[in-house]
């Protein structure tokens, strides 16, 4: 069984991301945890003055716990799936230190949610926090951009790599498995921005052909252009509905997420990306 961690703040974005993750999941048996993260933005002190008798747990917590019992309700009654059982969490706490307890206390696989980028409105789960929950929690992470909907199973997986990413890993291992359970054509895009030769794509295909045991999958190297250029130019001319990206160690990690290629890539997000986290 799944152990799913679905982010919410109640908006249209955060519901398609939910109900994305619905569909993707339809035929396996899954656990859904949806969890809302009180702001302190959200209530005054009068607020809870105003309440009498009522507890502080009740002024903050309550109310938010039965719009997520609801929001479960909504969800159960759309999508009547035998495989799939839900828990709500309302918690008041910062919104990686949330996820951190929950992915302890819960086992969690993996975590769903929204982006509508840096610019978004609110910024509960969505816009810079995307980037802190793939930055800090180190589980994978499955990020769903603003207006994606999930019409049907995807069919094509980019995943991008730079000079230093090998693919002789466990997380490569988990997308090979993705591949093969859902028969998509796995798309190797190897990128060295500034044109520096690479020992390890020379074993790429031979790497690929090794795991993926025969399926086939298409490989390009691409020299002296920034990821994000050509990322977002192999989306727009090739029939990708799903991304991956490997994050193997901090300084790569920095360099991606931290005013880099990958931070424009997030925020220009075309498809489903799942973060995969090495360590």
């Amino acid at each position: 069984m799944k152990h799913i961690l679905l982010l919410t703040d109640f908006s249209d974005n955060s519901k398609n991301a939910i109900k994305y993750a619905l569909n993707f999941f339809n035929d396996e048996l899954c656990t859904f945890y949806l969890l809302y993260v009180q702001s302190s933005k959200s209530y005054t002190t009068d607020d809870l003055m105003t309440n009498g008798n009522t507890t502080v747990y009740d002024s903050i917590i309550k109310k938010s716990k039965h719009k997520l019992e609801k929001l479960i309700v909504s969800l159960t009654s759309e999508f009547t799936n035998k495989n799939h059982s839900f828990q709500a969490i309302v918690d008041y706490d910062s919104l990686t230190d949330s996820i951190k307890q929950i992915i302890k206390s819960k086992k969690i696989d993996l975590i769903v949610m929204g982006t509508n980028g840096v610019t978004g409105a609110k910024e509960v789960v969505f816009g810079s926090n995307t980037i802190n929950v793939i930055r800090h929690i180190n589980c994978n992470t499955l990020v769903i951009p603003e207006g994606f909907n999930y019409a049907k199973k995807p069919k094509d997986i980019l995943l991008p790599l730079d000079e230093n990413d090998s693919l002789q890993g466990a997380k490569f291992n988990e997308v090979a498995k993705l591949i093969k359970k859902y028969k998509l054509l796995f798309h190797a895009l190897r990128i060295n921005p500034i044109g520096k030769p690479s020992i390890i794509e020379n074993a790429d295909t031979k790497t690929i052909s090794d795991i993926l045991k025969g399926k086939r999958f298409k490989h390009h190297i691409v020299n002296n252009i920034p990821m994000h250029y050509v990322v977002d130019c192999y989306l727009q001319t090739n029939t990708i509905d799903f991304m991956s990206l490997i994050v193997q160690k901090e300084s790569l990690f920095e360099r991606f997420f931290i005013g880099s290629p990958t931070t424009q890539i997030s925020n220009k997000l075309r498809v489903p990306l799942l973060i995969l986290h090495s360590n």
